[in-house]
């Protein structure tokens, strides 16, 4: 048991490291990236694009924690939004 705790510890401790690393800029890159994607589905969600106008509005204020949870948000959204296309991807009327 105490193995697997400690185990448990060390990734997210290791998770927490890699993710400490990333700036604001990265996270609106890689939500900007995302986007892209989503936007050539046709799914792209309704406020994706506002999330990612306020990440970098916040980063041009010098507001890093903001900017990089809005921009996290927008690349959530972005993600979703792809997963729905795949989802859909054969939607139609069933008879």
């Amino acid at each position: 048991m105490k193995k697997l705790l400690f185990a448990l510890f060390l990734t997210a401790s290791i998770s927490n490291v890699a993710l400490a690393g990333e700036s604001a800029a990265d996270a609106i890159s890689a939500a900007k990236a995302e986007i892209e994607k989503a936007g050539k589905t046709g799914f792209l969600w309704r406020d994706t694009g506002k999330f990612l106008k306020k990440a970098e509005e916040a980063l041009g204020k010098g507001d890093e924690k903001k900017a990089m949870k809005l921009a996290k948000k927008a690349k959530f959204q972005a993600e979703r939004a792809q997963e729905q296309a795949k989802a859909q991807a054969n939607a139609g009327p069933r008879f």
